[in-house]
């Protein structure tokens, strides 16, 4: 049943922020209740546009309802009465309308393992599509609604499979060890395009045959040297034209991730917009003339669309300033295209423009209480030198001081360790600079966005060769006058962990404290005990084991306990789901056998990453106190200590 108003939960949660508007006293740091309570309306579905091109899907952060639609013109939300169910980590829902405008399909973990669902838009009842016992990382629907083409793993990796809708008459199409993934469809419905990954999911191969499961695939094109840390998901779907002569797809073969289009025959790929920029997001037009994608530019995504036949694109939107815009998605007529927009003192909401150009339209509001909007820190886009000469981006958030005190610094590592900081919110940064800190977040070398050659200088040699853009960021800091040189932390989750304890052992005496959320300090066991993603992006860049074994080791601070000056937080989450380690209390354990200073923790109901609000909110205070223990605690460092001397 459809509600043509918020429902009164949702209007609470709506206004709640508004009501507590006056909680805060001004000059105050905002709380830890503040700071996370800046998030998207949208939540964490893509909006996509209903066939009518009338409204448009987003998620249910407005609670009652896992799915909402918003209208195109604008107006209130209306609640689409659904709960999705469970999801595992690392799965995702992916809601998507049927282009027939009968169901909606999702995937859930509510029987058991993840399925595939569909509700009617007719009558609302639901129905399990598929029994496969597995996992589904993808799917799409048929041009006519009547199938759909989806990848799961029944057999222990991942195969096409076509399900008729409503009929739930299963065929499969693949059968190859190696994972056959991200399935769409021709626009005549008759043939089935996918992804076939090798065994080190380095190199891709498009293939496409026929929907019925008769006669044999045919590759179309083939791409090397593009390592897909998501199974698939970072090649993502081959997209065919309209007119069905043409196939899109990403690559790495430039040396920047950008599209590439080639005849559906075979042929010799050319780029769509070539830019030493990374780019995603590709969709064709409905009339299969443009093609609009996003464009990364040192952490600021705009949006761009360009001729099918090649020319200079064109920015449709882009932030004011800084900003990410992703989640971009023609109307159905092709006159619009619906995007999200996030900046780092802003959540992400949904915005619509005229393809012929003009001032996006903005549909959602995803309301901050004053209090919190008003006093939340934009940082500064910064860069410096590492010590072989490469530049470093970094984002630097500034603290209010008073007249004449000074700061200490903070170095705040993304995870990945291929990742990058890019122009969103950042709470946990917000509560830490607010409480008197400067905190550094480096795209250290390893990072996206940059370029392969960028990308891939820490291959083999984590912790170790990136450790300099790390510690340059220290020096960097120490330039500014109003910081306390003696006084460093380093901080970060996941990869961000990892670093955390390399400088530990790696950079003795550069940091006076460090917190490491959700690390490994060895990678040797990390190896042992991680899932299959895991288990390829090290032996991608480490190399097999056990040739490559003293790569491993070299990298893994646990076996340079005895070089630590540092004293470290150990953080992480415990009693949920995979992936759950134990890195962490290994790591402590190992601490205290060579009488190093530490502090343990683990926050409950989570796996290995700590996700849940009310624990991020507890982890938040819980940091501030460790680095205010050991960063602010008055002791003064005389002089030669000060100039590093022994």
């Amino acid at each position: 049943m459809r509600h043509p108003l918020v429902s009164l939960a949702a209007l609470g949660a709506l206004l709640s922020p508004l009501l507590n508007a006056g909680t805060g006293a001004q000059g105050q740091p905002l709380s830890a209740s503040d700071v996370t309570s800046v998030r998207s309306i949208v939540g964490g579905v893509a909006p996509q546009w209903s066939p009518d091109g009338a409204r448009l899907l987003i998620g249910g952060a407005l609670g009652g309802s896992d799915l909402w639609t918003v209208p195109a013109a604008g107006g209130l939300p209306t609640s689409l009465d659904i709960q999705l169910g469970e999801i595992a980590f690392l799965q995702s829902h992916q809601p998507k309308y049927a282009p027939n405008g009968q169901w909606l399909s999702y995937i859930s973990n509510r029987n058991g393992p993840a399925e595939l669902f569909v509700r009617s838009l007719r009558d609302g009842t639901e129905m399990q599509l598929t029994n496969l016992g597995g996992r589904i990382n993808s799917y799409s629907w048929s041009p006519d609604g009547n199938s759909i083409a989806f990848a799961g793993d029944k057999f222990g990796h991942f195969d096409v499979y076509t399900v008729t809708v409503p009929g739930k008459a299963v065929v499969r199409l693949t059968n190859d060890t190696r994972y056959e993934v991200f399935p769409t469809w021709t626009p005549d419905g008759k043939r089935v395009v996918y992804a076939r990954m090798d065994e080190r999911w380095l190199e891709h191969e498009v293939l496409e045959r026929s929907a019925a499961g008769d006669g044999q695939p045919r590759t179309i094109v083939k791409d090397v040297d593009f390592f897909d840390y998501q199974a698939g998901g970072n090649f993502g779907y081959s997209l065919v034209s309209p007119d069905g002569s043409t196939l899109l797809f990403r690559s790495h073969r430039s040396g920047w991730i950008n599209y590439w289009i080639v005849p559906m025959a075979g042929g010799v790929p050319r780029p769509v917009a070539a830019e030493a920029a990374n780019q995603s997001g590709a969709r064709w037009s409905p009339d299969g003339k443009s093609i609009l994608y996003q464009a990364l530019w040192n952490g600021t995504q705009d949006l761009r669309i360009v001729a099918a036949g090649g020319g200079a694109p064109r920015v449709l939107a882009k932030p004011d300033g800084m900003g990410v815009i992703s989640n971009a998605e023609w109307s159905p007529d092709g006159r619009q295209v619906s995007f999200t927009r996030e900046t780092p003192t802003e959540a992400a909401d949904l915005f619509v423009v005229n393809t012929a150009g003009g001032a996006p339209r903005r549909l959602t509001t995803s309301s901050t209480a004053s209090h919190v909007a008003s006093r939340l820190i934009t940082p500064k886009k910064v860069s410096y030198k590492s010590p072989d000469g490469l530049t470093i981006q970094a984002y630097l958030y500034e603290p209010t001081l008073a007249p004449g005190s000074k700061a200490p610094g903070i170095l705040f590592i993304h995870g990945g360790p291929t990742s990058s900081f890019n122009d969103t919110y950042q709470a946990q940064v917000q509560y830490l600079a607010m409480r008197g800190y400067a905190v550094l977040l480096p795209n250290i070398r390893g990072s996206s966005g940059y370029g392969k050659i960028f990308e891939d200088a820490n291959n083999g040699c984590w912790g170790r060769c990136d450790l300099p853009d790390v510690t340059s960021g220290v020096e960097f800091l120490k330039t500014l006058p109003y910081i306390e040189p003696t006084r460093m932390g380093i901080t970060g989750t996941s990869y961000g962990g990892c670093m955390s304890l390399a400088a530990a052992a790696f950079a003795p005496g550069v940091f006076q404290a460090a917190i490491a959320a959700s690390g490994y300090g060895d990678w040797l066991h990390f190896h042992a005990e991680q899932e299959l993603r895991h288990v390829k992006l090290v032996e991608y860049e480490f190399g097999d084991l056990p040739q490559a074994a003293d790569k491993y080791r070299m990298s893994s601070p646990i076996f340079f306990m005895k070089e630590i000056q540092t004293p470290i937080m150990l953080i992480h989450g415990v009693g949920a789901q995979l992936p759950r380690s134990v890195a962490s209390a290994t790591f402590a354990d190992r601490l205290e056998m060579n009488y190093k200073p530490f502090t343990y923790k683990t926050y409950p109901n989570e796996n290995y990453y700590i996700r849940r609000r009310d624990n991020i909110q507890v982890m938040l205070g819980d940091m501030v106190a460790y680095f205010d223990q050991h960063l602010k605690d008055g002791i003064r460092e005389p002089a030669r200590a000060r100039e590093g001397t022994r």
